[in-house]
């Protein structure tokens, strides 16, 4: 028989309490929102080496194994009334979510605690700016085509003109 208490730190669906996961009782197992998957749910194992992504994709099952050193990074994601904690993977499929909450406090600790136990690098993504946009009129635009550069150059070669001192007619 199975526990009442087999989301391991999860709140119970229909909970109206956020995600909040504690870093120090790892391994857990818990279920997340994922848009592509059947039944939009899929059911993540975070461990403190990696994280095993189970998910039914039409009907097909699925279990991708991903190292944490894999990650970019613990970020800091939202806005002012609600701010989230990911484990932010280069695949944006892969992230994983570990800490929904409204306290700042609360955020920056848990932030610290997740980034220390994964050895991984702290990210800012509020902060972060968009690249400036390129100007279109740049010091080489004047310059030859990338096609032409391949092409050697024409050499003026100067023709060969003869001249002679004095032209004497017969007459």
């Amino acid at each position: 028989m199975r526990r009442q208490t087999a989301t391991c730190g999860v709140n119970p669906a229909g909970s109206s309490r956020s995600l909040r996961l504690d870093p120090l009782s790892l391994p857990v197992r818990f279920d997340a929102h994922d848009p592509r998957a059947d039944g939009y749910t899929r059911q993540i194992e975070l461990h403190r080496e990696r994280v095993v992504l189970r998910r039914a994709v039409r009907g097909m099952q699925m279990a991708i194994n991903v190292r944490v050193s894999d990650f970019t990074g613990v970020a800091l994601r939202g806005n002012d009334e609600a701010q989230t904690l990911v484990l932010v993977h280069r695949d944006p499929s892969l992230s994983v979510p570990l800490l929904i909450s409204v306290d700042a406090d609360e955020i920056a600790e848990a932030w610290a605690i997740w980034s220390e136990l994964f050895a991984l690098p702290q990210i800012d993504e509020g902060a972060r700016k968009p690249a400036a946009r390129r100007r279109r009129c740049n010091a080489i635009r004047a310059r030859r085509p990338k096609f032409l550069m391949r092409r050697r150059a024409g050499v003026a070669r100067e023709l060969q003109v003869h001249r002679e001192r004095e032209i004497i007619a017969p007459n």
